[in-house]
């Protein structure tokens, strides 16, 4: 008989995925680039970068909403929101979900994003300082707010239940993942759309992160070299786009309406560094807590969780200190648990990072692969792990760690696990 609770709490599973990404615009498109070890990075197009350090990106290459949403809609949309409606589609058609069949009163949307339509701002500030005011568009804000995302997310595919943004910088779309699973547990939904997107290149975006000296920038004539997370000469991260869609549900709910089950989340934890404006703790200790606490809430040890999807950015402080909070909650094991970055081969979507990421670990317990983390030449010794180095690793998953966390020391992780009765 099949258990729909856990601990007094409702089961939450993961029944739909879809994702626009630099390597494709699909899941199967973006994990079969991971498992090859494939770059989507290459030479930025959405600005100049000629005047700037890094001038690389993780971009969705010809993207074209049209081919995914309504002319019409797609034209009153920001980019971030395009790539999140569009990823839902997918979404919801590996789900089998339309809000005709459900009750819709049930039905929300948790939804993770950094920046809301950078670009658009960018846009909108020269109208005003070359044209005057009165020349902006009248769809300026329904496209920068970061809320529009699952606004339009809730409009398009009628979802009348919660709608809530999480706007935690780089752990956004993991912790929205997490709280939607806490309000399916909870009983105040029993199917929400989440993850998150992110589509801020432009030039004030480049500019801001280049004047923090933040940004990869040592390899602009071979982009695909540029994310190097874990390796001794990493230089910053490389800045990217994309939306990662996951449609989770009571087990229940699932069943009952003969939804595929992919995965269960089993595991939330957030936390907060409290330590720096933008750089992370150097002990780890803050990511460790999430990391612990998520591990607590699945109710599995260190020891029993086969895969880490590292947050991995490639910046010399954060990816020493992700390793110390490995240390710190696994102990010696953390020498024999596999990690990899995804951001070695897309960059860093910032808000929408977590999204995608979630992904991989999905299909990481699907498919019995880990996707390797490229570009690791030369060992760093701070950073002395096994990152599943260049190439894919075959074993059986069954319990993934996904770590994200953000600036201003906001840290988030899920643990998934295969779905069994």
């Amino acid at each position: 008989m099949v258990e729909f609770t856990r601990n007094g709490k409702k089961r939450v599973v993961v029944t739909g995925m879809g994702a626009i990404t630099p390597l494709g615009e699909s899941v199967q498109a973006f994990w079969d680039g991971l498992v090859a070890g494939r770059s989507g990075i290459g030479r930025m197009t959405l600005t100049d970068p000629s005047a700037y350090p890094c001038q690389v990106a993780g971009e969705v290459k010809g993207w074209d909403p049209d081919r995914h949403i309504d002319k019409r809609e797609s034209r009153r949309m920001a980019r971030f929101s395009q790539l999140a409606v569009a990823a839902t589609h997918e979404a919801t058609r590996q789900a089998r979900l339309s809000a005709e069949r459900i009750d819709s009163t049930r039905f929300g949307v948790v939804f993770g994003n950094g920046n809301g339509g950078f670009p658009n701002i960018d846009e909108a500030m020269r109208t005003v300082v070359t044209k005057g005011g009165m020349r902006m568009s009248p769809f300026f804000f329904p496209m920068a707010l970061p809320n529009m995302a699952a606004a339009n997310i809730s409009r398009l595919f009628g979802a009348h239940g919660i709608s809530n943004t999480i706007v935690t910088a780089c752990a956004a779309s993991t912790q929205s993942v997490g709280e939607a699973a806490e309000v399916i547990r909870r009983g105040a939904a029993d199917v929400v759309i989440t993850g998150g997107a992110e589509a801020g290149i432009s030039e004030l975006g480049l500019a801001g992160f280049a004047v923090m000296r933040a940004l990869a920038s040592s390899h602009n004539d071979d982009p695909p070299l540029a994310s190097r997370p874990f390796d001794a000469d990493r230089d910053g991260f490389v800045p990217a786009e994309g939306a990662g869609i996951l449609i989770v549900e009571s087990l229940e709910h699932a069943l009952r309406r003969g939804a595929p089950v992919l995965a269960e989340v089993v595991g939330y934890g957030a936390s907060s560094d409290a330590h720096h404006q933008f750089q992370p703790d150097e002990d780890g200790a803050g990511a460790a807590r999430a990391m612990r606490w998520a591990l607590d809430d699945a109710g599995v040890g260190p020891r029993e969780i086969d895969y880490i999807n590292a947050h991995g950015t490639s910046t010399p402080l954060n990816d020493a200190s992700e390793t110390a909070a490995i240390k710190r909650v696994f102990g010696d094991f953390a020498y024999k648990v596999p990690i990899s970055s995804t951001k070695s081969m897309i960059g860093h979507a910032l808000g929408g990072a977590g999204g995608m990421e979630a992904i991989a670990s999905v299909q990481t317990i699907l498919t019995g692969v880990m996707h390797p983390t490229v570009n690791y030449q030369k060992p760093d010794p701070a950073c002395e792990l096994d990152y599943v180095p260049n190439v894919a690793r075959r074993k059986p998953v069954r319990t993934v760690l996904s770590n994200s966390f953000g600036f201003g020391g906001q840290n988030a992780c899920l643990v998934f696990r295969a779905f069994d009765e």
